[in-house]
C-alpha cells in the first residue's frame, strides 16, 4: 500500500503571518477623516471633564485630609 505524499512546498511560518495580516487589513473598514475628527474631538473632551473631575476630587479629599490630621494632632 502506496502513502501519497505532500508535494506541495510548505509554506514559511513568516510568509504565511504576512500574507494573512495583508489578507485581513484589506478586511478592514477604515474610518472617514470625518469620523476620526469627531471621534478625537470625543476622547478629548472626556478626557478633560474627567481631568477636571478628579482634579476637584483630589482638591476636596487633600482638604478632607488635612482636616483630619489637624483633629488628631
Amino acid at each position: 500500500m502506496a502513502v501519497a505524499k505532500n508535494t506541495e512546498p510548505k509554506e514559511n511560518a513568516i510568509v504565511k503571518l504576512f500574507r494573512e495580516t495583508r489578507s485581513e487589513l484589506r478586511k478592514v473598514v477604515w474610518p472617514t477623516r470625518d469620523e476620526v475628527v469627531r471621534l478625537t474631538l470625543v476622547v478629548l473632551a472626556v478626557s478633560i471633564v474627567i481631568g477636571i473631575f478628579l482634579g476637584f476630587a483630589d482638591i476636596i479629599f487633600s482638604a478632607l485630609y488635612t482636616l483630619l490630621l489637624e483633629a488628631v494632632s
